[in-house]
């Protein structure tokens, strides 16, 4: 299976059938650099959050806790290891306690579960605790994103349930920001214009 490297193992939970997203991004060159440098700074605000980034930990394989539910940053909890497998296999299996659940759990502090494997991103999709020009950098550059253009980028939110979780994590959990429509939408916008960094 090849690696999946946008937003691929959020702390996940339910996925519903309303979150299919529409891929239809703008005509080619009716976007300018600086509106594609403006969504950027939309999809960093995304990817950069703990819901996105907690599990983008790259060649380790431990998970993360950040944001305001957790008062500081540190490694997830009960010595976590995701191992190689990057689904605990090797120790426990995420799925212990991320348990494949079809119907959302509004549980606080309950576990967060999802209708699919539970998982650590795998180490090419490190970002956790990096930079906007760094993120961006990574997600344009083909040897790094599993070879995805842009649209292959927003198709990717569209049928990882994973990842719509971020949006709905219920529990009390903080969502991540705009939604997964506004997001898939930056990433279309952002490549149209030529995937723009900062850093250019």
């Amino acid at each position: 299976m090849k690696p999946i490297l946008i937003l691929a193992a959020l702390l996940a939970g339910p996925a519903l059938a309303a979150d299919k997203i529409e891929i239809n991004p703008p005509a080619k060159g009716t976007v300018s650099n600086a509106q594609g440098l403006e969504a950027w700074v939309r999809i960093y605000e995304v990817v950069s959050h703990p819901r996105c980034a907690n599990c983008h930990t790259g060649a380790s394989d431990r998970p993360m806790w950040s944001g305001p539910s957790y008062g500081r940053t540190r490694v997830h909890g009960m010595n976590v290891q995701a191992g190689e497998s990057r689904i605990g296999a090797e120790f426990v299996l995420c799925s212990t306690c991320h348990a494949y659940r079809e119907e959302p759990l509004d549980t606080p502090h309950a576990a967060p579960q999802v209708a699919a494997d539970w998982r650590l991103a795998p180490p090419e999709a490190d970002w956790f605790g990096k930079s906007s020009d760094d993120i961006c950098n990574q997600l344009r550059d083909p040897d790094r994103n599993d070879d995805r253009d842009y649209l292959a980028l927003a198709e990717h939110l569209d049928h990882d349930v994973i990842l719509h979780w971020a949006w709905n994590p219920g529990g009390g959990r903080e969502p991540a920001p705009f939604s997964l429509q506004e997001h898939a939408d930056d990433i279309l916008i952002w490549g149209v214009a030529g995937y723009p960094c900062a850093n250019d």
